[in-house]
């Protein structure tokens, strides 16, 4: 029987569970990792010890889920899930089980889990491996396989099947035939429809995470699953941009899917305006009467608006929705060398310095997915993408001198306050902030002017108007 190597943390941890009577195994994701010969991470250990009897054998035990089996045991400076074997009866809420029952071993524990790769154990004191389902033979296939019947496990869980295609984004796996059909039934794209919008976000962000989230987006749009949580998206199917300036070679959604793939993997705000930075342009579509040039006049406006009302639905973070907001909003930026020091400063100003980096890395991203894909070798693409590069590289050496002269590029930044401006004799409210845009505006045209001699009497000429 094939045998993994335990970790010094768990070979310790499984010592206290056998001095207590227990056993115990490593399982889920750390394992399959493993198996695959990745670093694993996240331990999840299962235990024939009860969520009570795990309580009192080790000293920090966090009540994550009791009522599921589950704890958290602050261990040797790790945070490792324990749960108690068990089984499950009905889902009726699509997520959790109605009762939960503890299984007699660990055979009776995987037989509940989702996938066969996910349906594997390996003992914490020797590290032999428990595979009842074949899922070493599934992870070696590169296959994504349910335990048992699909429809059965999908009906369990609607987020099943959102989770087989984000493992064959984060993986590269495919999803075995029959798993993979029963995505399509109208029963299990209704029980994929009653999981939450949390839920379904947690998903799509691993998904954008992964190294070719297209794989993934593909999938869900084929499945219908794109359909349910983002319409929107679907209106670029067939929206047809290449005209004769040749700058497009796919319609407007496979362009953000490959957009996606082209932004930093470790970038999930950037991979999101990725996704959604061209989602408007089908609404704002033009053809030019000889048919000759195609427009999306406002794309990027529209398309902020579109962004913020599907990222407040599936429940992101503000900060999040405003984030990836201002960054469609800004992607269709047009630099060229002409631009003046106080343009370059007023795009700082509109832009945010703290969003430069993100935004350009967004720029190279609509650029690979005007005509890049895997395995790609288009020389006008390379050749746009080298010009543009070129552009970006001089745009961006101009932002950084212009912020190590410590310009002012806020109303903070400058010499003088609404206080001053009150001394002086201006009305406190509306006028106060109309002035203070305006000594900004004067600043940004002329940096040597940031000084409070010079803007008291340029705020003087304001009062006197």
């Amino acid at each position: 029987m094939e045998k993994i190597s335990i970790p010094h943390e768990l070979i310790k941890m499984n010592s206290i569970f056998e001095e207590a009577g227990f056993e115990a195994y490593l399982v889920g994701g750390a394992l399959r990792d493993t198996i695959m010969g990745k670093a694993a991470h996240d331990w999840d250990v299962a235990t024939n010890a009860t969520p009570e009897e795990v309580s009192r054998i080790f000293r920090r035990v966090i009540p994550t889920g009791i009522k599921h089996g589950t704890v958290t045991v602050l261990f040797m400076k790790k945070q490792i899930e324990v749960t108690t074997f068990r089984t499950e009866s009905e889902y009726s809420d699509g997520r959790h089980p109605d009762k939960v029952e503890f299984a007699k071993n660990i055979e009776e524990d995987l037989s509940r889990r989702d996938f066969t790769m996910n349906a594997i154990a390996a003992n914490l004191r020797d590290g032999r491996i428990t595979d009842p389902f074949c899922g070493r033979a599934d992870i070696a296939a590169k296959t994504i396989r349910t335990v048992g019947n699909p429809h059965e496990r999908f009906m369990e869980d609607g987020l099943r099947p959102i989770r087989a295609i984000r493992f064959a984004s984060q993986l590269e796996f495919s999803i075995e035939k029959h798993t993979f059909s029963d995505i399509f039934e109208e029963d299990t794209l209704k029980k994929i429809a009653s999981i939450s919008m949390e839920r379904f976000r947690d998903e799509l962000c691993k998904i954008l995470l992964s190294r070719r989230p297209s794989l993934a987006l593909n999938l869900l749009e084929r499945t219908g699953i794109l359909e349910i949580f983002i319409p929107e998206l679907l209106e670029g199917r067939g929206c047809v941009q290449r005209d004769s300036r040749g700058f497009h070679e796919f319609d407007v959604l496979d362009h953000n899917f490959h957009a996606c793939d082209g932004a930093p993997c470790d970038k999930l705000e950037v991979r999101l305006a990725a996704l959604f930075h061209d989602i408007a342009k089908p609404r704002t579509k033009s053809v030019s009467q000889d048919c000759d040039e195609i427009h999306f006049y406002n794309h990027d406006c529209v398309g902020e608006k579109m962004t913020q009302a599907i990222l407040r639905r599936l429940k992101f973070p503000g900060e999040t929705v405003k984030k990836v907001s201002h960054l469609v909003r800004e992607h269709m930026f047009f630099y060229e060398s002409a631009w003046s020091d106080a343009a370059v400063r007023r795009f700082i100003r509109r832009v945010g310095a703290e969003n430069i980096d993100d935004l350009f890395d967004l720029r190279l991203a609509d650029i690979y997915g005007m005509s890049h894909h895997e395995g790609d070798e288009n020389p006008s693409a390379e050749n746009r993408t080298s010009n543009e590069n070129k552009s970006l590289d001089e745009l961006k050496g101009r932002i950084e001198k212009v912020l190590s002269q410590n310009s002012a590029l806020s109303l903070k930044d400058l010499a003088i306050d609404g206080n001053d401006l009150i001394a002086i004799g201006m009305n406190p409210g509306k006028e106060i902030g109309i002035a203070l845009k305006e000594i900004l505006e004067v600043v940004t045209e002329n940096p040597e002017m940031n000084t409070r001699e010079k803007l008291l009497e340029e705020a003087k000429k304001i009062l006197a108007r």
